[in-house]
């Protein structure tokens, strides 16, 4: 299906509103109907922009018609500001069916392979995707890190920033996502003292001007989640995310859409974790997963505000 018929939106002007106005759009990943209808709330009711992110293996466990069928469901205008994106498409085909299924925007992750075939793929999947004028997002450097069976490895390397122009014109896509030292995954800095490579992405953002550039791995992973789940149950020892003034700062330097995936599961997990051991004798999935559902809400109207500065943008 064409993604208009979900009143969905691509990428192309949001991107040029959050450049032209010192915001970025946020991409949050869902798994199911309460982590999407949290996002969705939160959106909303701060009036932002929002990507509503799905990889590979989150859309193999709720299954295509079903999830098509939770957008439809949304009832979205265009006026809403709602794109519905692949998140790390490990081939063509892949990005070709969540186009065929009426996703607004893809991402083409060839990171790992060698410059050449980098480009070749970007720009294969760039060509059929503009057809339907769908937005395609490609990758420079590789991030380590795991979040799931797409978004997992071992190395990590940085974008150089030479390579960036002849890349972007050789594929012609819509959006690059760079290396500057985010990782996927609840622990993405070994010391509290790291920062990201402000420098490369300095030396990107000259290279590329009112380009629309994207981090991935840049989830902030509260402190008040971990020590929750740890309180109740969990072992998450050592875990840091990326600092909110970090990624502010590198929102100012054209960073135009970033990913969060980490906050939400950990936020969620929180909640059902606390609930469950506050009362141990429920069994209603209701209770549980709405406390799952309200803390992923309050962490997206916090990051809305704090981190992508995209509230009251529509």
């Amino acid at each position: 299906m064409d993604y208009k018929d979900f009143g969905l939106v691509n990428t192309k002007q949001m991107f040029a509103h959050a450049s032209a106005n010192h915001y970025a759009v946020p991409a949050f990943n869902f798994y199911n109907m309460e982590t999407l209808s949290a996002i969705i709330s939160a959106a909303r009711d701060m009036h932002s922009p929002v990507i509503l992110a799905v990889s590979e293996s989150a859309l193999k466990y709720m299954g295509p018609e079903l999830l098509m069928g939770m957008i439809w469901g949304l009832n979205l205008k265009p006026e809403n500001g709602v794109a519905l994106h692949l998140d790390h498409g490990a081939s063509f085909d892949a990005c070709v069916n969540a186009i065929k299924l009426g996703f607004s925007s893809v991402m083409i992750d060839g990171s790992k392979l060698p410059f050449d075939a980098n480009v070749d793929l970007a720009r294969t999947v760039a060509e059929y995707a503009h057809k339907y004028n769908v937005s395609v997002e490609a990758e420079l450097g590789t991030l380590s890190g795991i979040e799931d069976e797409n978004t997992h490895g071992t190395e990590s390397s940085y974008t150089n920033p030479d390579d960036v122009v002849n890349f972007v014109n050789a594929t012609n896509i819509d959006s690059l996502a760079i290396a500057i030292g985010t990782s996927h995954g609840a622990y993405k800095r070994k010391s509290d003292n790291e920062e990201l490579r402000f420098d490369i992405l300095q030396k990107i953002a000259d290279q590329l001007p009112d380009f629309p550039l994207v981090l991935h791995g840049a989830s902030s992973i509260p402190e008040k989640y971990v020590k929750t789940i740890n309180e109740y149950g969990g072992k998450m020892s050592n875990a840091r995310g990326i600092p909110a003034q970090q990624l502010r700062r590198a929102v100012e330097m054209n960073i135009c859409k970033i990913n969060v995936d980490s906050d939400s599961r950990l936020a969620f997990t929180a909640g059902v974790r606390k609930t469950l051991f506050d009362a141990p004798s429920g069994f209603n999935p209701r209770d549980y997963l709405g406390a799952g559902k309200q803390n992923i809400y309050d962490n997206c109207i916090d990051e809305i505000k704090n981190i992508m500065g995209s509230n009251n943008q529509i």
